[in-house]
């Protein structure tokens, strides 16, 4: 990234962009143009750095919080942070943002005249985080992703300059399959966070208490309740498959990308007989490399 002429990547910085290779989906692949890579890179970063925030995941040391204005001794508050972030990135669009990762999206905001509220709706769900932590019904989980997930692959839309109004429907509906996607991976991690993705009238529906999401394997019940859930990814991936022939070129592999991410993630969830409790099952690259093919020729 020295090559466009930016300043040296700091070591938070880094350390955010870094976490790109462990998506189930390519964030900023080599075959888009330039451009677009660095500005989904920035957003990338934003959107990774609100959540590092959100989860208590930043970088030991502090670094961030002393490059956001927050003092030492808050400097583990994360409601503190969030405001101080939710301040930095109104300097974004009027101002100068103190942190790299903003000072980084403060150009692609101005050259996609990007707007506020997608910005804004993910610090709202990593708020929402910090005083939720239990759904009670499957509407209440799809509410909180049109916070956490949904901007993203708007922000994408208007990065690429594609955004219509059913490209956005297309776009949500995959956006929240590859969060609930990811929930599924992670229930025993955000377990070890006092927090349960999974919606409380469904885990009574399949006879599924807290206690058991605590085992080190599942039992039938959780299997049941977890296949469930990925059936619903499955059907929201299939409702934003169009997503993909609506668009052309390079910008078409990107979001074949995104989808068949998904759907991998889910055929990976099956082939642990949907046993996500030891561990997030992963999709290896054939795996992925199979149904991005697939949903490239429209037979997903």
């Amino acid at each position: 990234m020295n090559r466009t002429g930016r300043a040296r990547t700091t070591e938070p910085e880094r350390a955010t962009l870094d976490k790109a290779a462990a998506e189930n989906f390519p964030v900023a692949p080599f075959f888009l143009p330039r451009d677009w890579r660095e500005d989904l890179m920035a957003v990338y970063g934003y959107a990774r750095l609100v959540d590092d925030i959100g989860d208590g995941d930043l970088a030991p040391g502090g670094a961030d919080a002393r490059l956001l204005g927050v003092p030492d001794g808050r400097a583990g508050d994360r409601t503190a942070l969030l405001d101080a972030f939710e301040a930095d990135l109104r300097r974004v669009f009027d101002g100068e943002p103190r942190h790299p990762l903003l000072r980084r999206l403060r150009p692609t905001v101005r050259r996609r005249a990007l707007t506020p509220e997608p910005f804004l709706a993910l610090i709202a769900a990593n708020r929402q985080d910090q005083v939720v932590r239990r759904y009670e019904t499957y509407d209440d989980l799809l509410a909180y992703c049109a916070l956490s997930a949904n901007p993203v692959g708007r922000l994408v839309l208007a990065v690429t300059g594609t955004a219509t109004p059913e490209r956005v429907r297309r776009s949500d509906a995959v956006c929240t399959a590859l969060q609930i996607v990811e929930h599924l991976q992670d229930v025993a991690e955000d377990l070890g966070r006092d927090r349960v993705y999974l919606p409380a009238t469904d885990m009574k529906r399949f006879h599924v208490q807290e206690a058991d999401l605590a085992a080190a394997t599942a039992g039938a019940s959780v299997r049941a309740l977890v296949a469930h859930q990925a059936q619903r990814a499955r059907d929201l991936l299939d409702e934003g498959d169009p997503l993909v022939g609506s668009v052309h070129g390079r910008l078409k592999l990107l979001l074949a990308g995104f989808v068949a991410g998904g759907r991998a993630a889910v055929d990976a969830i099956a082939a642990a007989e949907y046993d996500v409790l030891p561990g997030p099952p992963k999709p290896g690259r054939m795996r992925l490399l199979r149904q991005a093919g697939v949903t490239l020729r429209g037979k997903g």
